[in-house]
């Protein structure tokens, strides 16, 4: 259990995340920018969760490695 915990916080410290709430729209725009900013081949960016909220609002988490190293 306690591994596990550690393994857990280990792997928090390492990645950055953003999480936005977003029109559908402006949560693809968003998504994309951000992507592009910190490409998927240097950064390891992704889309990490997203769920559909009322009102066709999207929330979603951003993650990506800290540099580019």
């Amino acid at each position: 259990m306690k591994s596990q915990r550690k393994k857990r916080a280990a792997e928090s410290h390492t990645w950055k995340r953003e999480t936005f709430s977003l029109p559908r729209s402006e949560a693809q725009k968003k998504a994309r920018a951000f992507l592009d900013k910190y490409p998927k081949a240097a950064y390891w960016s992704e889309v990490e969760t997203w769920r559909e909220l009322p009102d066709d609002i999207i929330e979603f988490t951003m993650r990506r490695l800290p540099t580019a190293d």
